[in-house]
């Protein structure tokens, strides 16, 4: 007896498919370089902004609270550009494996980076076009603006950029995966079909003679 397994060959990656796990790796990457120019720049924004704070009369410790909110900010950005760099690497690999969880995974991270996007874009164009009047103290509203102001005009273009390169690139991932081309790569692969084996029936048998 004979147990023959037939394996399914190999399933072609959809340019799709490629193309999206491309998208979500160079964000990734991107993400981790922005973070790493922020961090790198965050120090002669401060430094402009306690020089141009001292001019307002306003105290040391309310100085020192915006200048720890500038780092802080910086700080936290590069966080989550690192953990979402990470995660958009491990997903993009998983995609390109075919597994339907990293799949559905993209999608959630995509809706959570799509809106993250927007409100970054949001951000950067109110500290572009709007003057800081958060009080009626003006003394708060010049420390407030004095650190807007610390702000190189090539930052809030980069973080333009980012932000809306960031939420374009969600909804192109998103886009690629839930095409129709896309679909047949994330189906459960079937495994070794076992075909039954092969039996050769049985010879019949003469009885032997009755005795006599």
């Amino acid at each position: 007896m004979t147990d023959v397994s037939i394996t399914e060959p190999a399933r072609p990656r959809p340019a799709t498919v490629t193309a999206a796990a491309a998208i979500m790796i160079f964000m990734g990457v991107a993400g981790l370089v922005n973070a790493v120019v922020g961090l790198a720049a965050v120090g002669g924004v401060v430094d402009r902004f306690r020089s141009a704070a001292e001019a307002t009369g306003a105290s040391q410790s309310d100085i020192d609270g915006l200048a720890d909110v500038a780092w802080g900010t910086v700080i936290a950005g590069g966080v989550l550009s690192v953990i979402f760099a990470v995660l958009l690497i491990a997903l993009g690999v998983g995609n390109l494996q075919g597994r339907n969880g990293a799949r559905i995974a993209t999608w959630i991270v995509s809706g959570l980076g799509l809106l993250c996007g927007c409100c970054g874009l949001l951000a950067v164009v109110s500290q572009s076009a709007l003057t800081w009047n958060v009080s009626t103290n003006n003394q708060t509203e010049d420390l407030t603006q004095a650190l807007t102001d610390a702000y190189p005009d090539w930052w809030i273009a980069l973080n333009g950029v980012v932000s809306a390169g960031q939420a374009l690139g969600y909804l192109v991932v998103a886009l690629l995966l839930a095409l129709p081309a896309s679909h047949p790569y994330f189906r459960r692969e079937a495994s070794a079909v076992p075909v039954p084996p092969v039996t050769t029936p049985p010879f019949p048998t003469i009885p032997p003679p009755p005795p006599r």
